[in-house]
C-alpha cells in the first residue's frame, strides 16, 4: 500500500538498516538522543520543528503528495491559534522516500541529522526502514500505523492506533463487519483476499485472514501474491484462481483488495470483463480525483472502500473544520481524498500530546504526556495511549462509489476489537 523489496533484497536492506542504525547511534556526537549542544533538538523559545516522511513518488505512478497537504493545514491552523503552548510549528514539509526503503532511512536521517527536527509527523509509505533510526534517536514519530513499526516502539505512534499488531495485540473488526452487513451477514460467505507481494501485503493478508473469520467468512483465498515492483499487463492468471476460489470451484462472494489503486483499477476491471458480479472492496480508493477518468470510474463502480476516519460526506464539527483547513492551506477548493485525511491526523495527533506536554517541551515531557493521553470525538474516534501502541481504536466506515459519487455504505463507528494471535 509499489516498488518494495522481493526476498533477496529485503536481507540486503535489513543488513544495510542495522548497518546505518548501529553508525548512526553514535553519530559522532555524545549529545543524548534528542538533544542538541545540550539544547532539546528542534525547539527553541519561540518554535518547534518539524518534518514529514510521505511517498510523493512511486514506481506504478501511486501517490501520496497530498499527506503533505493535510499536514500542513492542521499545523497552519495551530500556528493561526497560538502554536504549541505560545511555540509556533516550523514545518519543513514532507521528504519524498518514493517507496524505496533506502530513501525513507535516508529522509529520516537528513531529517534529524541536519535539520534538526523535534518530530517527524506524518510518516506515510509502505515502508518504514527509518524507524529503527527515528526511535533510537527520541523523534516523536506520527503516521499510519499500517506497518509494523508503529507497533511497539517507544516514540513512534500511529494516528488512529496500530494496525498491524503483534501477539498480544488486538484487531481492528471494521472492514470485516462492515462487509457483513452489506452482505447481510458473514455465515456462509466467502471472500477473497489479494495483496501485492511485500512487507505490508503479507501483514495485511496475515491480519485480515484472522479478521475476517473470526467475523464468521468462510476465507476463499488469501494470498500476497501480486509483484509489487511492476503492475501486472495481464491479470487472468489472478482472477482465474479467485473466480474459482469459493465453494464448489464457484467466484467468492467478496474480493478484497489489501493494494494500491492502480493495482485495484487493473484487478476490479479484469474481474469485472470475466464477469464477476459480487462485491470488491479495497482501502485506498476514496479519492474524487480518481473520477476524473472514464475507465478509472467504470473500474471503481460500486467498490466498497474502507475507511478510517469519518467520511468527507458526514457533517459534523470536526469534518467541516477539516475542510476548512484544507480549503486554507491550498487557497482553493480542491477535491478531498484520504492522504490529505492521514497527513491531517497526524499533525493533530502530535499537535494534541505536545501540547499536553507543557511549556517545557522535551522528547521526556512529550512521552510523559502521551502515557495516560486521551480525547474523544475526533475525525478518527476515540483514542488513547499508550493502547495506540498496540491497538488500533476500532473505529471506521465503509463508502461505495455510485454513479460518479461516493456514498456511506455503512456510517462511521467503533467496533469492539479482537485479540490478534
Amino acid at each position: 500500500m509499489s516498488r518494495t523489496l522481493r526476498t533477496l533484497a529485503a536481507a540486503a536492506a535489513a543488513l544495510f538498516l542495522a548497518t546505518a542504525c548501529n553508525s548512526a547511534s553514535t553519530g559522532g556526537t555524545s549529545a543524548e538522543p534528542g538533544a542538541s549542544g545540550g539544547t532539546v533538538r528542534g525547539v527553541t523559545a519561540d518554535t518547534v520543528t518539524v518534518g514529514g516522511i510521505v511517498s510523493m513518488t512511486s514506481a506504478s505512478g501511486y501517490s501520496k503528495k497530498d499527506t503533505d497537504l493535510g499536514a500542513r493545514a492542521r499545523y497552519d491552523r495551530a500556528n493561526a491559534e497560538g502554536g504549541i503552548n505560545g511555540r509556533r510549528i516550523e514545518y519543513l514539509g514532507a521528504e519524498d522516500d518514493g517507496q524505496d526503503p533506502a530513501r525513507n532511512l535516508a529522509a529520516a536521517r537528513r531529517l534529524v541529522q541536519q535539520e534538526k527536527v523535534f518530530a517527524v509527523a506524518p510518516m506515510s509509505s509502505v515502508t518504514f526502514a527509518g524507524a529503527d533510526f527515528l526511535d533510537a534517536q527520541a523523534v516523536p514519530t506520527v503516521g499510519w500505523g499500517t506497518l509494523p513499526s508503529f507497533c511497539g516502539p517507544k516514540h513512534i505512534y500511529g494516528f488512529n492506533g496500530c494496525l498491524v499488531p503483534t501477539p498480544g495485540g488486538t484487531l481492528n473488526q471494521t472492514w470485516p463487519e462492515g462487509l457483513a452487513t452489506v452482505l447481510g451477514g458473514a455465515k456462509g460467505r466467502s471472500v477473497a483476499l489479494i495483496a501485492g507481494d511485500n512487507d505490508a501485503g503479507k501483514f495485511g493478508i496475515r491480519t485480515f485472514t484472522q479478521g475476517f473469520k473470526a467475523a464468521g467468512f468462510d476465507l476463499a483465498y488469501a494470498k500476497a501474491a501480486v509483484p509489487a515492483g511492476s503492475l501486472p499487463s495481464d491479470w487472468s492468471a489472478y482472477t482465474k484462481e479467485i473466480l474459482r476460489s469459493g465453494p464448489g470451484g464457484k467466484a467468492p462472494d467478496a474480493v478484497v483488495s489489501v493494494m494500491q489503486t492502480p493495482y485495484n483499477i487493473g484487478l476490479f476491471t479484469a474481474l469485472k470483463r470475466a464477469g464477476y458480479r459480487g462485491v470488491l472492496s479495497d482501502p485506498t480508493d476514496y479519492d474524487p480525483g480518481l473520477l476524473a477518468k472514464d475507465a478509472t470510474r467504470q473500474a471503481l463502480d460500486g467498490v466498497l472502500v474502507l475507511l478510517q476516519f469519518q467520511p468527507f460526506e458526514a457533517d459534523s464539527p470536526a469534518m467541516r473544520q477539516f475542510k476548512a483547513d484544507i480549503r486554507k492551506a491550498a487557497g482553493r477548493e480542491v477535491p478531498l481524498n484520504m492522504h490529505m485525511m492521514t497527513g491531517y491526523m497526524s499533525a493533530d495527533l502530535f499537535l494534541a500530546i505536545a501540547a499536553r506536554a507543557g511549556k517545557d517541551l522535551t522528547v521526556e515531557s512529550f512521552q510523559k504526556a502521551a502515557n495516560g493521553f486521551s480525547d474523544t470525538g475526533t475525525l478518527v474516534g476515540d483514542r488513547a495511549e499508550p493502547k495506540g501502541r498496540k491497538e488500533s481504536f476500532g473505529c471506521g466506515a465503509l463508502v461505495r462509489l455510485t454513479g460518479g459519487r461516493y456514498e456511506v455504505a455503512v456510517p462511521f463507528r467503533c467496533y469492539p476489537p479482537i485479540p490478534f494471535r
